[in-house]
């Protein structure tokens, strides 16, 4: 693959997730993932004395029933069964949001940002057993990190931003072999990446494993693929990946060993998206 090398550095270069802040060249590339890139008490009432016959007296309560030594107590009344996880809407997610997650959808990996501008997120998988039922948290929350300057509905080459909305999760890949994904996953060396991130933390390994994230790209192919439908300057290269400590171009990353996690949960039968946005976005 003489040939590819070249081209695919420089297709790093300009469309790295987290690449350096400073216009320094990065030995093999930048991030590619971006583009460039939480009952009241009744009263008791007195009786007044009065002169009229006294009521009869009331029947004697039955005996209780003596105990056998050795026979079983007697049983309680049996009460209703609870199940200790109830079906539920995913939290924070409002009725625009939900509706754009497809009915045959039944893994959804939530990532919501604090605010707008702000690059720290969270991260939490729901699942649900099928498209009628509530979902359920299958992971306690991640720290993520997302796009240095936020989140933005508008997408574009360069701004630093995470794009907001419901995407699909159809291909993965990375630097080191497969650690069990069930999507399609490419090994390929040229994963790899080199220099440094917006406060100096080293970007090596960010891209050991990374899931592409469907936007503006085309589906089934490797994550490093290049095609993009709706045009260069919408950006793209938008992945979850392994985080290196700071914020990224675009992307998503949660910690390697989060990215394992994931890559072994994600189920291609399950129809996988990522929901990601800002706080009072999600929540429309």
């Amino acid at each position: 693959m003489p040939l590819l090398a070249p081209f695919l550095a420089l297709f790093l270069v300009l469309t790295g997730c987290g690449a350096p802040a400073s216009s320094g060249p990065v030995p093999k590339g930048a991030e590619v993932a971006g583009s460039d890139g939480e009952g009241g008490q009744g009263s008791v009432g007195v009786l007044a004395r009065s002169a009229a016959p006294a009521a009869p007296p009331a029947p004697s309560a039955p005996a209780a029933r003596p105990v056998v030594p050795g026979s079983p107590a007697p049983s309680a009344p049996s009460a209703l069964s609870v199940p200790s996880v109830l079906p539920t809407a995913i939290p924070g997610l409002g009725p625009e949001t939900l509706a754009e997650i497809p009915a045959d959808t039944r893994q959804a990996f939530v990532v919501t940002g604090r605010n707008a501008d702000s690059n720290e997120s969270t991260a939490v998988l729901y699942v649900r057993d099928a498209p009628d039922r509530g979902w359920t948290p299958a992971t306690e929350p991640w720290a993520a990190h997302n796009g240095m300057e936020g989140w933005t509905a508008e997408h574009s080459t360069g701004d630093l931003r995470s794009p907001v909305g419901v995407f699909g999760l159809t291909d993965a890949g990375g630097r080191l072999p497969d650690p069990g994904s069930r999507l399609p996953y490419d090994e390929e060396e040229y994963f790899a990446v080199e220099g440094d991130g917006f406060f100096g933390e080293p970007l090596e390994g960010s891209f050991d494993y990374v899931v592409a994230i469907n936007y503006n790209r085309v589906e089934g192919v490797s994550p490093i693929d290049h095609e993009r439908p709706l045009g260069e300057d919408r950006g793209g290269g938008i992945w979850i990946h392994v985080d290196h400590g700071g914020p990224t171009q675009g992307c998503v990353s949660v910690s390697e060993e989060r990215m394992k996690e994931l890559l072994r949960t994600l189920d291609p039968a399950k129809k996988p998206v990522v929901v990601m946005g800002d706080k009072a976005s999600l929540a429309r």
